[in-house]
């Protein structure tokens, strides 16, 4: 097991999951239907993590699901093992929080018969230091953390490669890139390998992490300010997207929650509350 992983935050998060399916709270591990109908409305349990994910779904209920005939119940997990495997479980009806290649790799790796629609928003990942003010700061031998998840620790290399701390092999991908496929490494950087949650609060005992834009956020830190290289958004991948499982990709009021998902006013609302660019739309 890759060390400096920390189970408080998940543990705490599954926890509310077992609670709230114990007590019938949740999508009753129904895997063929969608949400719970009342009337003209259908409620949809969405699972999120909490900023921006949960912010954006609760302006969507709040500004435009009723007239959509939805409402969304909203589940906010800390931990990333746990929403995919809440969706798979037939617990939520669909989840805002992962973008393509870390699904892909959940679904490679767990056997999950999940779908996916289009990209909504992007969180720049940005390089962090409690002790440096510049990456050229950055000491000799210093110790660096990095997401442990496969896509996003790819992605994290390919940061700091483009922030010219390290060279990734000729030939390999960043999306699937391990600190194995580091060429060149001139100030002979140690990794740390991380839950990415928890990366805020490890940063303080090392030289610089890279760290999701969710998670910065709820560690109070603002890329565009407290970074010291940001990821670049043209043509980035990353972007997060609604998922759903694989039976109910076709589901109307699931691709009406998409659309919602979409529309002008949330691209508004992202524009309006991140000004700083630490959310960006994706479409």
């Amino acid at each position: 097991m890759r060390f400096l992983r920390k189970f408080a935050a998940g543990s705490a998060a599954l926890a509310v999951t077992v609670s709230l399916a114990g007590c019938g709270l949740m999508g009753g591990n129904d895997k063929s239907s969608v949400g719970k109908e009342d009337g003209d409305i259908t409620t949809l349990t969405i699972g999120a993590t909490p900023v921006p994910q949960a912010k954006i779904l609760k302006f969507v209920d709040d500004n435009l699901a009723k007239d959509a005939g939805l409402d969304l119940e909203i589940k906010e997990f800390t931990d990333y093992a746990l929403p995919n495997q809440a969706l798979n479980d037939g617990d939520i009806d669909a989840n805002y929080f992962q973008h393509e290649p870390y699904l892909k790799e959940e679904i490679s790796k767990k056997g999950y018969e999940l779908a996916h629609f289009e990209g909504i928003h992007i969180e720049p990942l940005a390089l962090y230091s409690s002790k440096a003010k510049s990456v050229d700061e950055i000491k000799d031998g210093g110790k660096i953390a990095i997401p442990n998840d496969p896509s996003n620790m790819g992605r994290a290399l390919k940061l700091l490669e483009d922030a010219g701390l390290i060279k990734i092999k000729d030939g390999v991908d960043a999306v699937s890139a391990t600190i194995h496929d580091i060429d060149e490494n001139s100030k002979n950087l140690q990794f740390v390998e991380a839950d990415a949650a928890t990366l805020p609060r490890v940063m303080e005992d090392l030289d610089g992490a890279v760290i999701n834009g969710n998670f910065a956020l709820e560690g109070g830190l603002t890329p565009s300010e407290d970074g010291l290289f940001l990821e670049k958004a043209e043509d980035n991948p990353y972007a997060n997207l609604l998922t759903v499982r694989e039976a109910n990709k076709d589901d109307e009021n699931i691709k009406k929650l998409d659309e919602l998902l979409h529309s002008d006013q949330v691209k508004k609302f992202i524009e309006e509350n991140w000004k700083d660019g630490t959310v960006i739309p994706a479409f």
